[in-house]
């Protein structure tokens, strides 16, 4: 073998190595992408069972349900749409209801959310940014105040017929 065949040998085994490493890293990468959906979306285009996204909005008011061994149900909104989520686990200390939570899991056959982990605001300054830009598009946020922002609860209906975006959700 002549040097120059030695050299372009030794090129295209790194390049196979390279791009043999480079699919390794993109396929575990891909096996852990999770996406964030907020309840218009899920209410807009339903996810199929199993699969995986984190859910951002606020704990509707009065929807925690405590059951038994460490089983929560609660609703998320956004406002315009509530989704049931499910539980098992100990939930953040901060965790309550009308603040900004993100549930990360998957949605059951019987459309309820059940949330793996439950994320939820650390202090007075902080809410994800996702749920932030969630609650900006649907007109929930407030500019200004001494935090940046700060989210307001939608206006309940007067109509007897229409549903509140804070009513707790009913199975």
């Amino acid at each position: 073998m002549t040097r120059k065949q030695k050299r372009l040998g030794l090129i295209g085994g790194a390049a196979i190595f390279l791009g043999l490493a480079l699919t390794l890293v993109l396929t575990a990468l891909n096996q852990q992408i999770v996406f964030f959906v907020d309840p218009s979306a899920i209410a807009a285009e339903p996810l199929e069972p199993g699969q995986k996204v984190r859910l951002g909005g606020l704990v509707v008011d009065g929807s925690v349900e405590r059951g038994e061994s460490e089983v929560v149900r609660f609703a998320v909104t956004d406002g315009a749409a509530s989704v049931p989520v499910r539980y098992q686990g100990i939930l953040p200390d901060l965790f309550r209801e009308g603040q900004g939570v993100v549930a990360e899991g998957e949605m059951a056959s019987d459309g309820v959310f059940v949330a793996s982990t439950v994320l939820a605001k650390h202090d007075e300054q902080y809410m994800p940014r996702e749920v932030a830009d969630s609650l900006k598009e649907k007109g929930m946020w407030q500019e200004g105040g001494q935090d940046g922002g700060a989210y307001r609860t939608p206006a309940k209906n007067t109509a007897a017929d229409e549903p509140t975006a804070s009513a707790p959700l009913t199975q």
